[in-house]
């Protein structure tokens, strides 16, 4: 999944009026923070209407059976993300409402960028900060610390 295809589909969340925010490498590269990913992740509001504004914005790229397996039930349940693997193959969509009781679409801080007339909601480099910084991910720590020096953070929450 290349940019193109990235801002197609977030063509489409604007158009369904889709409550979303991008988070992780993905919304660090709209800061200009740019590192190699095999997904996007991004939370979206918990509720039903919320999710089906999603399988909506989905079909109108994708031509895929596949998006109807996105049940709300899923999103609203007690382990509320689902992977969703495009046609195109490139890369996978990580979709969530919350992590854990760490963060959700309501907890996170997020800000619009427009690329190409297009309204990308992005997590701010402080939240993306603030999800990463404590991982055992060890990329995750990494891309804490670039975050930290490129947009002068501060440590503490």
């Amino acid at each position: 999944m290349q940019q193109d295809e990235i801002l197609r589909l977030c063509r489409a969340f604007q158009q369904e009026g889709l409550h979303y925010v991008l988070i992780g490498a993905t919304a660090m590269a709209f800061h200009g923070v740019v590192r190699a990913t095999e997904d996007v992740d991004l939370f979206i509001r918990a509720d039903a209407e919320n999710v089906e504004r999603l399988r909506r914005a989905l079909r109108s790229v994708y031509d895929d059976p596949e998006i109807e397996k996105i049940e709300t039930e899923d999103l609203l349940g007690d382990y509320p993300a689902v992977r969703y693997y495009p046609p195109t193959g490139d890369l996978y969509l990580d979709i969530m409402t919350r992590l854990g009781e760490a963060a959700s679409f309501d907890t996170v801080e997020g800000e619009a960028k427009e690329v190409d007339g297009i309204e990308v909601r992005v997590a701010t480099p402080l939240a993306l900060y603030r999800l990463k910084r404590d991982t055992v991910r060890a990329l995750d720590r990494s891309d804490a610390a670039m975050l930290r020096e490129r947009f002068d953070l501060d440590e503490e929450p």
